[in-house]
């Protein structure tokens, strides 16, 4: 796979994390916020067992460090019992049925390494099931807190039909379009993974305490925050860059002109992932950011199939919309022609229908008994005239009156 860069991306090998490094990942959440790429500088250079040391005083400050980035770490740190508190952090997501999942750990989605220096130092993660093996098929349903009805509508089918399709809904537990999709795929007994911005034992919102819930019983409830810590209007910006990060693509139903959804979905389009827009009214607010980014790289999707035409593997293509199709569809080309020429109200004779479907006389007369025998026309002594069935269909054929 290549990265949106250009490069391709080298898979690093599974590794087996050590307690130590677990600690000492686990105390960096505490002490960094997410996706702070300069500290994901620094651990590439350095352990974090190391980092850790050196943010506490027991190590010298690593080289190439800005001090002043280092003290104010440094002073948050000071705060932190890094004896005590990532083992209690630990022990409380486990008490929670979760987990703290590792960079190297068999559970760790490799797609997040697309993040760079900003990729999560670990994920906190509630749930049984397999977060790496959910990510490889899922996409992301984000969109307006405030949605109309039809957001909401739209959302939870989109959630409940991807689920039954054997993909995965990831989206952040907010109101509206978020929620709905939970929603959507929990009543479907699929998969769904919410994406906080606080703990994973921090529901917020608070409303959303119970579907929440659900979602960890059914699901995963992931979160870069340890437990018990709290969400900051910076920290859904950038917890949206893991929800496009995990995810195949983006579908964005109902987003004002500024909103987070936006965000998530050109992160993603800048991670090489696909974004997708459910469009709506033109009149609605809500749908004019949709129709900003339909108008540039997004991609117009209406149902779950369109979604999975983009995202899935090869072969996995959408059916082909149609319209109904009319008896007068299956004609001829040639007693289409002698159809058309019937007038749409009253009759005419033969002579005048074979002039004006420009045929033969005598081709036109047996044209006309098929047509006959098929119900559309009816004939009164020589006159020759629609049936009372496909008079309206050709009236609108023609135009009307």
């Amino acid at each position: 796979m290549r990265t949106p860069r250009g490069r391709v991306r080298k898979w690093k090998h599974m590794r087996e994390v050590g307690e130590e490094e677990r600690k000492a990942r686990a105390a960096l959440t505490r002490i960094v916020e997410p996706g702070d790429e300069t500290v994901g500088r620094w651990l590439r250079r350095t352990t974090p067992v190391q980092l850790v040391q050196s943010l506490v005083g027991e190590r010298e400050m690593p080289t190439g460090v800005s001090e002043e980035k280092f003290e104010g770490l440094r002073l948050r740190a000071t705060r932190l019992d890094v004896v005590n508190k990532p083992a209690e952090d630990l022990a409380a997501v486990a008490a929670l049925g979760g987990r703290f999942v590792c960079p190297g750990d068999d559970e760790w989605p490799q797609q997040l390494e697309d993040l760079e220096d900003g990729r999560p130092i670990g994920l906190w993660v509630r749930g049984r099931a397999n977060l790496r093996l959910w990510a490889l098929r899922s996409v992301a349903v984000v969109g307006s807190r405030a949605c109309t009805e039809y957001g909401a509508h739209m959302a939870a089918t989109l959630g409940a039909s991807l689920a039954d399709r054997g993909w995965t809904v990831v989206s952040g537990a907010a109101y509206g379009v978020d929620g709905a999709a939970h929603r959507g795929a929990l009543a479907a007994e699929g998969a769904t993974v919410a994406v906080l911005a606080s703990g994973v034992d921090h529901a917020y919102p608070r409303g959303h305490t119970e579907l929440i819930g659900r979602v960890a019983e059914q699901g995963l409830v992931v979160a870069e925050l340890p437990p018990g810590d709290h969400p900051t209007r910076s920290r859904f910006i950038l917890r949206n860059r893991l929800i496009a990060a995990l995810t195949r693509g983006t579908v964005v139903v109902e987003a004002e002109l500024r909103s987070g959804s936006l965000v998530t979905a050109r992160r993603a389009a800048g991670l090489g992932r696909f974004i997708m827009g459910v469009p709506g009214p033109v009149t609605s607010g809500l749908s004019a950011g949709v129709h900003q980014l339909l108008r540039g790289e997004a991609v117009v999707v209406t149902n779950a199939a369109e979604i999975i035409e983009l995202v899935g593997s090869i072969g996995d293509l959408a059916p082909a919309q149609r319209g109904p199709v009319l008896a007068r569809d299956l004609l001829d080309p040639v007693a289409s022609r002698v159809l058309e020429a019937v007038p749409a109200r009253g009759g005419t004779d033969l002579r005048r229908l074979a002039r004006d479907s420009g045929m033969a006389e005598e081709v036109t007369q047996g044209k006309l008994f098929e047509l006959q025998s098929l119900g559309f026309v009816q004939r009164g002594g020589a006159v020759w005239e629609l049936a009372r069935m496909s008079t309206v269909a050709s009236t609108a054929r023609q135009g009307g009156p």
